[in-house]
């Protein structure tokens, strides 16, 4: 039977399954969630949409970010970039839409860590598509590669 949830508009959040964060947050020691709600944070500090993580400073954090999925994901994806570039890491889950704009404006710039298989969101169940870690991080390699969690 299709979770036809899966397939609408009617949620663009998709929690983030702990076990990504906890190896991800292993390597990179995460400071910062820009765009969550109070039940699903990840970090310490964070931003809700109260907040507005679109219009704060990054720039001296450790930036764990999986993003609304809808259309606004490339407002999340260029904050990240830029934030970067000012001193951020960036480290952001996304699906793996490597035909968008926004891939080739900003995500082929970082490292790209593309996930073997389908991850399987909290309440949700497996994602009906492919997804990746992008890192921006100042002196970072662009690179391609497969991982598994």
């Amino acid at each position: 039977m299709i979770n036809e949830s899966l397939f609408s508009s009617k949620s663009n959040e998709w929690v983030t399954p702990n076990y990504v964060f906890q190896q991800l947050n292993r390597e990179f020691k995460f400071t910062l969630d820009p765009c969550c709600t109070k039940d699903n944070k990840k970090c310490k500090k964070f931003y809700t949409k109260k907040e507005n993580g679109l219009l704060q400073d990054w720039s001296k954090e450790s930036v764990f970010m999986n993003p609304p999925y809808g259309k606004e994901i490339k407002l999340w994806v260029q904050k990240a970039y830029e934030e970067s570039l000012k001193g951020a890491t960036v480290v952001c889950l996304i699906p793996a839409r490597t035909d968008t704009v926004y891939w080739h404006d900003y995500c082929f710039k970082g490292q790209v860590r593309f996930i073997k298989g389908r991850l399987k969101f909290s309440g949700k169940g497996s994602a009906p598509f492919p997804s990746a870690v992008v890192i921006f991080k100042k002196g970072i390699n662009n690179v391609s590669f497969a991982v598994s969690f």
